[in-house]
């Protein structure tokens, strides 16, 4: 996409998006929590979630529409590719790390009941 310079925007827009992509991610990763279910972790399927993505897509075409008037189609839509790249990465990663944490102390629990028993 971004080799061809319709779609092609400066650093600072890149910088620019990505920010926003990670302010738009802290949302998602507030809503989003695991619950351990015998052995396993699952992501617990949240009541807002889907009102939180319809509020960012809203706010996107805002901003879509805001920004279209002094900013190109291709320059916009490069921006917007990269604010979502921003927005699904950091969440990613917020969840990576929340799993990480919880099968730690789930790994942890396991250890102390095991040893308890013996």
């Amino acid at each position: 996409m971004f080799l061809f310079p319709y779609f092609q925007v400066s650093w600072w827009q890149v910088l620019e998006a990505l920010s926003v992509g990670m302010v738009f991610s802290v949302l998602l990763i507030l809503t989003s929590n695991f619950e351990i279910k015998g052995n396993n972790i699952y992501l617990k399927p949240s009541k807002v979630f889907i009102f939180i993505l319809i509020f960012l897509l809203l706010l996107r075409i805002a901003l879509k529409i805001y920004l279209g008037q002094g900013i190109s189609v291709g320059e916009t839509s490069g921006m917007f590719y990269l604010l979502a790249f921003g927005m699904l990465f950091t969440w990613r990663i917020a969840m990576l790390l929340k799993f990480i944490k919880l099968r730690q102390n789930l790994n942890m629990n396991q250890f102390k009941l095991s040893s308890r028993s013996n």
